[in-house]
C-alpha cells in the first residue's frame, strides 16, 4: 500500500514529466481526489473572469465543461484571495453558491489555488459528508496545486498582455 508521501512524491514526479493539458488534468484529479480520500476532485483553470471547470473526478457529475463568473465561485474565490478555501459545510458559508451545490452530492470541500501569487486555477476537492479538511490534506493537496502549477506554466500558451 502506497503512503500518501509516495503518492504525492509520484504524481508530482509525472506532472514534471507531463507536456499536454489533458495529461496534467487527469494526473490531478485523481490524485486529488485520492490523496485525501474525497468523494469528487475538480482542476479549475483561469480564463480571465471566468473559472473554467476543466477536469472531474467525482461519485457524480458536477460542473466538468461549464464556466462561472470569477467572482461567483468558491475556486475563484481561492484564485482571486490567493489562499485555501476549507469549508466544512457549504449549507452554511456565504461564499458558497447554493443554487449550484444543492442538487450535488457537496457537503463540504477544499479548493487550492494553482500558483497562490498569481494564480492560474484552483485544485478542489469534494466530500459528501461534513467535515473539516485536516491540516496534512490541505498541506498534500497545497503541494499537488504547486505542482500543477509548474506543470501548467510549462504548457499552457503565454497569456495576451
Amino acid at each position: 500500500m502506497h503512503s500518501t508521501d509516495d503518492m504525492l512524491r509520484e504524481v508530482i514526479a509525472a506532472l514534471d514529466q507531463a507536456r499536454t493539458l489533458t495529461t496534467v488534468q487527469r494526473l490531478v484529479r485523481g490524485n486529488a481526489r485520492a490523496l485525501v480520500d474525497a468523494h469528487g476532485a475538480t482542476i479549475v483553470l483561469r480564463e480571465g473572469d471566468k473559472c473554467f471547470y476543466a477536469d472531474e473526478d467525482a461519485i457524480s457529475p458536477l460542473w466538468k465543461g461549464q464556466r462561472f463568473p470569477i467572482t461567483e465561485c468558491i475556486s475563484g474565490w481561492a484564485m482571486l484571495n490567493r489562499v485555501p478555501a476549507i469549508i466544512p459545510d457549504i449549507r452554511v458559508d456565504e461564499r458558497i453558491p447554493q443554487e449550484a451545490y444543492r442538487p450535488t452530492f457537496v457537503r463540504s470541500l477544499a479548493m487550492i489555488p494553482v500558483r497562490a501569487a498569481d494564480p492560474l486555477g484552483a485544485v478542489g476537492v469534494y466530500w459528501s459528508t461534513t467535515r473539516r479538511a485536516t491540516s496534512e490534506q490541505i498541506a498534500l493537496l497545497s503541494a499537488l496545486a504547486d505542482a500543477t502549477g509548474a506543470a501548467l506554466e510549462r504548457i499552457l500558451p503565454e497569456p495576451p498582455q
